[in-house]
């Protein structure tokens, strides 16, 4: 199985990005296509222009859904939304193909330092992305990361560690 991974930060020290590489290492027979946003960076997006083309990192983030069978995530919340790193290439994405995530099987993830673990755009993003082709199996919220994990153990609070762990073979299981 091809796995196409990412955390919705350009943060060189992401939260979010260490909770997806906890994650992936429950799938450890699968090909891993883990991201850095940072290598898509584009000019923010505006229908001026878009008029001259799309970005060809748009292309290749679309690219890397489509030669994927799922789709992990953990997306950082900036002002109780996505941060601005990843809307940028999810518009630029969204136009040129309206179904971004492209129907794919979706396990999709928040993070934060604070007790509500990325619950806004959690919400946010359980709301909007089946609209953009994303099918969303499960859904796990981390709060207060810095109290939860640890760098080398991953998460350390017993009772998160069972939750995430139960998500984990649920989505597999509706893989």
């Amino acid at each position: 199985m091809k796995i196409f991974a990412f955390a919705g930060s350009n943060s060189s020290t992401s939260i979010n990005k260490q909770l997806v590489k906890f994650v992936m290492k429950s799938f450890p027979d699968d090909e891993v296509n883990l991201i850095d946003l940072n290598d898509y960076l584009m000019p923010v997006f505006s229908v001026d222009l878009e008029k001259n083309g799309f970005p060809d990192e748009a292309y290749q983030f679309l690219k890397n859904i489509e030669e994927s069978d799922i789709i992990i995530c953990s997306l950082a919340e900036n002002n109780r939304s996505y941060s601005a790193a990843f809307k940028n290439i999810f518009d630029w994405c969204s136009r040129i193909n309206v179904k971004v995530f492209q129907n794919k099987p979706m396990f999709l993830m928040t993070t934060s330092p604070g007790g509500y673990g990325g619950g806004n755009v959690m919400a946010e993003a359980s709301k909007f992305f089946p609209q953009f082709g994303a099918d969303i199996k499960e859904t796990f919220s981390l709060p207060k990361f810095y109290e939860n994990f640890d760098s080398e153990n991953g998460i350390i609070n017993p009772e998160l560690l069972s939750d995430i762990n139960l998500k984990i073979e649920n989505f597999k299981n509706q893989i």
